[in-house]
């Protein structure tokens, strides 16, 4: 009886964990070296992380930068691969929680197959 308490409360704690996540915007990704940009906007909320997924096919990230709405721009270095069903590490954003404004990407994907690979920008409030 307790080991089952005990796994629904690490349910729950995961499920609230996961649901913390808020999908910001997605772009897919051509096969070749390119720059992109996800809009956020302020009327988003106030952000504390942020994280990349990706789909279809993996990428190599060559660098990121957080642009927020009161004009700082906080660059995130990211110069790995991230495979088809990967994402990034959670990204802190410096400060108390901010306002997003876009967010940056330069990557090079793979053309390993014909998929586009497929961008996902989550934030955690």
């Amino acid at each position: 009886m307790a080991l089952l308490l005990v796994i629904g409360i690490l349910i729950c704690i995961t499920a609230a964990q996961a649901g913390d996540w808020k999908k910001l915007g997605a772009r897919n990704v051509k096969h070749r070296t390119e720059k992109d940009v996800i809009l956020v906007g302020a009327k988003e909320g106030t952000f504390k992380a942020i994280k990349l997924t990706v789909k279809k096919s993996g990428i190599h990230m060559l660098d990121m930068k957080v642009h927020f709405v009161n004009g700082d721009v906080f660059d995130v270095e990211i110069r790995n691969f991230i495979p088809a069903g990967g994402e990034t590490r959670v990204i802190d954003l410096p400060g108390v929680n901010r306002r997003i404004e876009k967010v940056t990407f330069w990557y090079k994907s793979l053309k390993k197959n014909d998929k586009e690979a497929r961008i996902r920008l989550w934030g955690k409030q």
